[in-house]
């Protein structure tokens, strides 16, 4: 059983939708819509677009404006880590909502909660800079790579 059919939520949704879109995009070879994109990783367009965004930023992806545009990649599978996405579409800590309000002891908790959450956001692009686009599509017998 995999983990994911157990329920067990690894990284943040962000990044595995990131990977999934760039590895569609890595095995069309072409240009293809947020709507595309968003239907083959099971997400909504809108969240397709701000993931995109963020790729495209950090130079992963190019978009394409007009009735035929869309996103692909900058460069090939083989050169895109996985840490260079995970850095490009933001960390487990960039998502938690900072509306709590804990008081001045819970500030200080929360500035050194938030220096360990650095270190283990810095440890982990770290790690998944070993791995490329392609490393993890020749892990997956669907792609047929």
């Amino acid at each position: 059983m995999s983990s994911a059919s157990r329920g067990i939520n690894i990284g943040p949704p962000r990044f595995k939708i990131a990977v999934h879109a760039i590895v569609w995009l890595a095995k069309s070879g072409s240009i293809l819509s947020s709507a595309m994109i968003a239907n083959q990783v099971n997400s909504h367009a809108t969240f397709m677009r701000r993931v995109m965004q963020s790729l495209s930023i950090s130079g992963i992806v190019e978009s394409k404006g007009g009735r035929e545009g869309g996103y692909a990649l900058r460069k090939a599978a083989n050169q895109i880590t996985l840490g260079e996405i995970y850095s490009a579409v933001g960390t487990v800590s960039a998502e938690q909502d900072d509306d709590v309000n804990c008081g001045e002891a819970g500030e200080l908790l929360d500035v050194e909660l938030e220096k360990i959450l650095l270190e283990a956001d810095l440890r982990t692009i770290d790690y998944l800079r070993r791995y490329t686009i392609a490393d993890v599509m020749e892990r997956v017998e669907f792609f047929g790579n």
